[in-house]
């Protein structure tokens, strides 16, 4: 998307130099004020369509984020449907879904607190409407948040008009629900099913589509097998530079617990014991993240990955 915008430039006075003269003159002031407000509002428009990532020194973490997002970042994710970062560095990227229910986000928020660790957190817009003191905690903690379509329906029974409303009504929520500057142009497909011309749709809207290299499967529960145990597992036999861990931050209804909120002390341990380091995935970004060399830089572009099973 490119936006244009330009000032309408003065007439001349019919009654010649004198009154041209006079009028620059004593309105100088006035046009300077009216030019910082043209500026003060290009740059609020900028920032709507691809919003600043959030420094996180208050929070005791501050991921090494560039002063601003640029489009060269964004648009280095198109085209794919992404699930590993692009690195030879060991780096993680930690997101979390949420459509069911907030279950588990008081335990998760607060273990992400106290390690200081960023993460992403994907919602749905129904979500987010039902939910907007979720929205603005997640977005007060420092996180960024994500789209995850509106209901989370399979998206290859819609139709194309019907897939880009669903996306831009999930964005609409987050937005209403003070999601602020914490709204990231990245979106994740429903039962992260993808298709080409999906993901091309997506993009024309302005989204990246951002999948995982695997999910811990949490959101299964007890009741559907899965162990604290499993889960952990999982995210440990996914770990390698670039890797993006789903995980859920409530559960269907009819299960008793997050497994994935209990299971997430013991990953993010794990983690850093074997020489990784949690990163804001915002960083891609942003070309002015990780300078130097090619594999650094590498960290702008995110590469495609066999699908693992997850929601």
């Amino acid at each position: 998307m490119s936006l244009r915008y330009g000032l309408k430039g003065g007439h001349r006075s019919a009654d010649g130099d004198g009154m041209e003269t006079r009028s620059l003159v004593v309105p100088r002031r006035l046009v300077f004020r009216r030019l910082l407000g043209v500026a003060a509002g290009l740059f609020a428009v900028r920032w709507a369509v691809v919003p600043r990532p959030l420094t996180m020194a208050a929070k005791g973490f501050s991921p090494r984020l560039a002063a601003t997002a640029d489009d060269e970042g964004l648009r280095a994710l198109f085209g794919s449907e992404n699930r590993v970062i692009r690195t030879r560095k060991r780096v993680v990227a930690v997101t979390f879904n949420a459509a069911w229910n907030d279950a588990g986000l008081d335990r998760i928020l607060g273990e992400l607190s106290q390690r200081c660790k960023p993460a992403t957190f994907f919602l749905t817009g129904d979500f987010a409407d039902r939910y907007p003191q979720v929205v603005k905690r997640i977005a007060a903690a420092g996180h960024g948040l994500g789209n995850h379509s509106y209901s989370h329906p399979y998206f290859k029974d819609l139709t194309a008009a019907g897939r880009r409303r669903e996306v831009r009504a999930a964005d609409q929520a987050l937005r209403a629900a003070g999601a602020g500057e914490a709204l990231t142009p990245f979106f994740r497909f429903p039962y992260s099913e993808t298709s080409p011309d999906q993901i091309r749709e997506v993009n024309g809207l302005g989204f990246a589509d951002i999948e995982f290299t695997t999910d811990t499967n949490g959101w299964m529960g007890a009741e559907g097998g899965m162990t604290v145990d499993g889960a952990v597992r999982r995210a440990l036999d996914a770990l390698r530079p670039g890797a993006i861990l789903q995980m859920h931050a409530g559960v269907p209804d009819g299960h008793s617990e997050v497994i994935d909120a209990q299971a997430l002390p013991r990953i993010l341990a794990a983690i850093t014991a074997r020489g990784y380091t949690v990163i804001d995935l915002r960083t891609v970004l942003t070309s002015a993240a990780y300078p130097g060399s090619t594999a650094e830089r590498g960290l702008r572009a995110i590469a495609p990955y066999p699908v693992v099973e997850g929601s």
